[in-house]
């Protein structure tokens, strides 16, 4: 997702536009509290996405749009497109420094960017990078929800991914600052919290003690009790270990949604994609979880068209849909990264690539349409986000993630941005659920 300032804007502080990962959403909110602290003026901070050539093709058109709009402003890129391959960037005469996503984390890359003039590069070996300090972060702007960092990097190599070479190896967040940061939020009004990373099933390992994820979710719970919702990005079911089985199916503050990195529902697949997982260790996770608490939803990221694969393994994964019985699709055509061994495999024609996607994405509708209708007449709860159209209604998601409206004759001046509201769903139109304050 992508906010591009406008050439109508007044132009007194920087901006940053974010591509990509929710925890390229935490970083920019570090970047943007940097970048205003050392005095930087009509300044547009690029933070890039790496996961697909597409991410970094509209990260370059944005660029180039932005200097058109705006010839007079600084240009920094940054992220991981521009950790993978700063010369590209440095290249382009739109842009004014590159800087390495560790560099841009650091207050006094923006100090030196803001006084004098300062290398076009500044990019180092991210492999070198042994920590992930916590960086603490008072709010986000336009938001009611808050991310939280609590690991970086990647110690797995599967054969399509470059993001690994632009965030190093994983590296973890001790649990007193993710703590810490966790109650600062809660202080300052925000009744949910996402903990993000790269991977952060592999959390723990490099901290003294080693405790896993499931440890760190349960001394949020216990230490922050203020917080009402707590989320978790981006799993990878197979480092599931009990005490995060545990959390996930006693703990009602973790809201019961998850997103699992299944990738693919083709054995060979995922072993020529060097995943850790099969087929059978998602289908027996999903099942697992849902006979201990049976309204946990499940959404999944799953390529599509990825080389070698024939119609047989694409049927697998249409089959894994209806077998795991996922709830949110987050489909990629196969989209091949210099550099990646998948890369170097014998390719699927783009139009197949293209085909199987469409169809992922149609299956994926149905059975999202089909638990949206199913929510009709229940009782859920919904943190509200803004308000809608002439005040009748305002927008949230509920616990489960699903996008819903509360709609009311009178006014809902009482249900600002932030409060969890209670509510029945009466309807379900145009991808959302429709419904009013309970009782």
């Amino acid at each position: 997702m992508t906010q591009v300032p406008t050439k109508n804007k007044a132009q007194t502080k920087a901006d940053v536009v974010t591509f990509g990962c929710r925890l390229n959403t935490y970083e920019s909110e570090v970047m943007k509290n940097h970048a205003e602290k050392a005095g930087l003026m009509d300044t547009v901070i690029f933070n890039t996405c790496a996961v697909t050539a597409e991410a970094t093709r509209q990260a370059r058109q944005s660029i180039r749009r932005t200097r058109k709009e705006r010839p007079d402003a600084k240009i920094i890129v940054t992220g991981c497109a521009a950790q993978v391959n700063p010369e590209s960037f440095a290249k382009m005469a739109e842009v004014d420094q590159v800087m390495g996503n560790e560099e841009k984390l650091h207050a006094d890359s923006y100090r030196d960017f803001g006084i004098a003039d300062s290398e076009k590069l500044l990019v180092n070996d991210i492999m070198a990078v042994k920590e992930t300090a916590n960086h603490l972060i008072e709010g986000y702007q336009e938001r009611t929800r808050a991310f939280v960092q609590v690991q970086n990097g990647c110690d797995h190599r599967c054969t399509f991914c470059i993001i690994p070479y632009g965030r190093g190896n994983s590296r973890s967040v001790p649990i007193g600052e993710v703590v810490t940061q966790v109650q600062r939020l809660v202080d300052n009004g925000y009744l949910e919290v996402i903990l993000t990373g790269v991977d952060i099933t592999s959390y723990g390992p490099d901290l003294p003690g080693k405790p896993s994820l499931g440890v760190l979710c349960q001394k949020i719970l216990k230490l922050v009790p203020g917080l009402q919702r707590l989320r978790l990005s981006s799993i990878d079911s197979i480092e599931a270990d009990e005490a995060l089985f545990q959390v996930i199916t006693q703990e009602k503050r973790l809201m019961p949604h998850l997103h699992l990195s299944l990738q693919s529902g083709d054995n060979m697949i995922l072993k020529r994609m060097k995943r850790r997982h099969s087929r059978e260790d998602s289908i027996e996770f999903c099942r697992r979880v849902r006979a201990a608490r049976p309204d946990v939803v499940f959404g999944a990221d799953i390529i599509a068209g990825f080389p070698t694969e024939t119609e047989e393994m694409f049927e697998n994964s249409l089959k894994l849909v209806d077998e795991c019985d996922l709830t949110y699709l987050h489909v990629f055509p196969y989209s091949a990264r210099e550099g990646t061994p998948a890369a170097k495999m014998p390719p699927v024609a783009k139009e197949v690539r293209k085909a199987r996607a469409a169809r992922l994405r149609a299956r994926g509708q149905e059975k999202f349409d089909a638990y949206m209708r199913d929510q009709i007449g229940k009782l859920v709860s919904i943190l509200v986000e803004k308000p809608d159209g002439d005040g009748k209604a305002v927008i949230g998601h509920t616990e489960y993630f699903a996008p819903a409206k509360i709609t009311a004759l009178f006014s809902l001046d009482n249900l600002t941005s932030g409060h969890i509201a209670k509510a029945r769903v009466t309807g379900y139109e145009q991808g959302i659920l429709i419904s009013e304050l309970a009782d």
